[in-house]
């Protein structure tokens, strides 16, 4: 189980700080790369089951697509709180098909999405990413969009990851300490 492998990886550094090795292991995006290929799986698992695995609700989503230019401008607390805020959305929307009495498969992939996103919560935890801060204001979150079925909450689920989490891991300032 590559869950068990990337926690281990990640006592190992925590308990051995000063050995020397070419790349922290929470900082090896293979790990995130796994979460991404068991989002492919579980979205091919609803692409194919269709009718039965639909469900009459709409779901609110984090916006995807990356303005290159804004996200470089933004800090990493502003990153961070992106980041934080999508997968927290992502989370909710998610965990509320484990009431829709979905196929054993399909519910099995859904747990593990669920459990995947409290790794990724660790992941981001040990590389000292500020925590999920939800807004003050109660107006509604520019970077949400609504989608209509659980194959589009997958899709976004992939996008999320591939793009604003990858980027985020891979730009984490403790994953750069010591590189000149």
């Amino acid at each position: 189980n590559v869950r068990l492998f990337a926690l281990l990886l990640m006592v190992l550094e925590w308990t051995h700080p000063g050995l020397s090795s070419p790349l922290r292991p929470i900082c090896d995006l293979r790990v995130l790369d796994h979460f991404i290929k068991e989002a492919w799986d579980a979205e091919a698992a609803l692409r194919a089951c269709k009718d039965a695995c639909s469900v009459a609700t709409n779901f609110t989503v984090p916006l995807t697509r990356v303005d290159y230019d804004v996200w470089e401008a933004m800090n990493i607390e502003e990153r961070a709180q992106e980041v934080q805020s999508g997968i927290h959305v992502l989370n909710e929307a998610i965990s509320s098909l484990q009431a829709s009495n979905q196929t054993d498969v399909l519910q099995s992939h859904i747990d593990a999405s669920i459990s995947n996103i409290a790794s990724i919560r660790q992941v981001l935890r040990s590389l000292s990413i500020p925590e999920y801060v939800p807004p003050t204001s109660g107006g509604e979150d520019k970077e949400m969009q609504k989608v209509f079925s659980i194959s589009e909450l997958f899709q976004v689920h992939i996008n999320f990851l591939r793009g604003k989490v990858r980027l985020l891991l891979a730009n984490a300032p403790v994953c750069h300490q010591g590189v000149s």
